[in-house]
């Protein structure tokens, strides 16, 4: 025999959707487990509640197999004889099935009824076992919820705010408003974390440029405002939607947190994105036609050539102009010193860094360290001096009177014509000088007629005559002229001697940054040729090539990847901006000798 189930179920507007399936067999089963012929997912039934057997072609026999009772035609019975022909209705919790005959096959309608029994799964899973009917309903608890937020996260915060205004500094306690916070304060602005008023003056009304100037007092338009707005690219959509919304929320266009954005997290303040500066760089002379600025997109692609502040006009006024290393730039800073001779292996100079090792710790020649002594912080270096780095070598001794050497005054050109005339007169007209005579040997041809021997000898070869003396210091071969520019007399025997002032400029890149500290790990002949260079004009700075051998774009697959932030300073101007005047004095010792703008900043 053959048995017809249909499952038939409800749509939500009533219509009735029946799938019919037949089974081949003589028994079939009837519960909540799966396996089940026909399932019935409701826990008023048990996984095996009952079993249909056919009897004959009319009739069946029904069987609770699970222990519990099902109901035909409204009696609870444990077994059940049914007339197919006549029909008949089981129930089984919240199930009701039909059972009827269908071209001589066992007919059962399986369908879930309307009125569901107080044990039926849905009663049994939503009702029986959740608190459905001890909360409020949906739409109360929405509302409930709803007001319950804003009295958390808007009243309270607002109450919190309002009632600290005015106070310059909060308890160090949980306060309601900093649940309107983003995240911590940075570093910069940790001290400031109880103190939110500091910044956040009106209730709404996002942080203004006069909180940030209020401390930041030494901070500096990076232009002129009318021209940062004619540079400013032009926005696409989504710059139009983004300064729709600031719009909307009162936050001003071209203000100090465009840029500097806190609540980022507890660390450093991040740095300002590439993109900041590029929206006026990349293309900036399309828009200001007037400008000498170049166009830069992108350190690691589009970047011009290095641009050093180079002295010009050397003198007791230099005038300094900005050249492309390009174009080879060199510079007279009144020196005559040439590194290639100094850094030899194999000359005199090498030889006499070889006698000195042990009391001044050279090695076997000498190296860019033994005269350049880096700054307290690192960043740079000190300027040469004479007395420090080469009067090692370099004496201006002349006489030892009891043990104690009478050298010239480095530096003062009258003294050291005044100590010459001063020592023939009282030395009487026939004492030679022995200018160097009481300190080591120099390096170098110091030969009858070599570059040295005027140096050493000329004078004493003519020990009657001062003039000839100071002459002799300041001509050729001399103790100045070998190091010095030097100007001579223009009226005959007089003593208008002149020295080129020395100007040793400290720093090239007045409009970028550059930390040598961060760059200890490397020697210093990978970014400069000072054992190739025999002029002392020679600019020994590094081109961009070799920068971008480690540094790239923000996007590049470099060692280092770089963005404008790492080497430019977004409010730098003329005035020093980094530090107080006071600050930039005591680390330019000589700030003649420095081109505008091209002081220090603070790390």
């Amino acid at each position: 025999m053959t048995f017809l189930i249909k499952q038939i179920s409800h749509t939500a507007d009533g219509r009735q959707i029946v799938r019919p399936s037949e089974i081949a067999a003589d028994s079939i089963t009837i519960g909540r487990a799966a396996e089940n012929d026909i399932h019935l997912p409701d826990l008023a039934v048990t996984p095996h509640h009952a079993r249909i057997d056919i009897r004959d072609n009319r009739h069946i026999s029904v069987t609770a197999t699970g222990g519990l009772p099902f109901e035909v035609d409204g009696r609870s019975v444990q077994n059940a004889d049914i007339d197919c022909v006549k029909g008949a209705e089981l129930r089984l919790g919240g199930h009701r099935l039909t059972i009827g005959q269908d071209d001589g096959k066992v007919a059962i309608a399986v369908e879930r009824v309307e009125a569901l029994s107080d044990a039926s799964e849905e009663k049994d899973e939503v009702q029986v076992f959740s608190l459905r009917g001890l909360l409020p309903g949906k739409r109360t608890g929405a509302w409930g919820f709803a007001i319950l937020i804003l009295i958390a996260f808007l009243a309270v915060p607002i109450w919190s705010y309002a009632s600290h205004k005015g106070v310059k500094e909060r308890a160090k306690t949980f306060h309601a408003d900093q649940s309107w916070s983003s995240g911590p304060l940075s570093l910069a602005h940790r001290s400031l974390e109880n103190n939110c008023q500091a910044c956040h003056v009106d209730a709404f009304v996002s942080v203004r440029d006069s909180a940030c100037v209020a401390c930041h007092t030494n901070v500096h338009d990076h232009a002129d405002l009318a021209r940062l707005a004619l540079a400013k690219g032009t926005p696409g959509i989504g710059g139009h939607i983004l300064a729709g919304v600031a719009h909307m929320f009162n936050k001003p266009d071209g203000t100090c947190v465009d840029c500097h954005s806190e609540h980022e997290g507890a660390g450093p303040m991040q740095p300002t994105q590439q993109i900041f500066c590029t929206n006026c760089h990349d293309g900036l002379n399309g828009r200001l036609i007037d400008t000498k600025i170049e166009n830069v997109a992108d350190f690691g692609k589009s970047h011009p050539e290095f641009r050093p502040a180079i002295m010009t006009t050397p003198g007791n006024h230099p005038a300094f102009t900005r050249i492309s290393l390009n174009k080879r730039p060199t510079e007279n800073s009144g020196l005559k010193f040439p590194h290639k001779l100094h850094l030899s292996r194999t000359n005199g100079v090498a030889r006499m860094a070889q006698t000195m090792k042990a009391d001044h710790g050279f090695g076997n020649a000498l190296a860019c360290k033994d005269c350049h002594v880096p700054t307290a912080d690192g960043v740079r270096f000190q300027p040469v001096d004479m007395k420090q780095n080469c009067a090692m070598c370099h004496s201006l001794a002349f006489e030892e009177i009891g043990g104690t050497l009478r050298t010239l005054r480095h530096g003062e050109p009258r003294q050291v014509i005044a100590d010459l005339r001063a020592y023939y007169r009282s030395s009487g007209p026939e004492k030679p000088i022995s200018l160097g005579g009481m300190a080591r040997r120099r390096p170098g041809q110091y030969a009858q007629g070599q570059l040295y021997h005027a140096y050493f000898d000329a004078a004493a070869a003519r020990p009657s005559r001062a003039d000839a003396a100071i002459r002799t210091v300041f001509s050729k071969g001399g103790a100045c002229y070998d190091c010095h520019t030097i100007t001579p007399p223009v009226a005959a025997g007089s003593d208008d001697w002149r020295v080129m002032p020395v100007h040793q400029t400290m720093r090239y890149m007045g409009k970028g940054w550059f930390d040598h500290d961060a760059h200890k790990t490397e020697k210093c002949e990978s970014c400069h040729a000072a054992a190739k260079s025999d002029k002392a004009s020679d600019v020994m700075l590094p081109g961009i090539a070799t920068c971008r051998t480690c540094h790239g774009g923000p996007e590049a697959k470099a060692d280092i990847p770089s963005s404008c932030a790492l080497c430019h300073n977004y409010h730098a101007d003329e005035g020093a901006p980094w530090a107080t005047k006071q600050r930039v004095a005591a680390m330019n010792p000589g700030t003649n000798d420095q081109p505008a703008g091209a002081q220090d900043r603070d790390k």
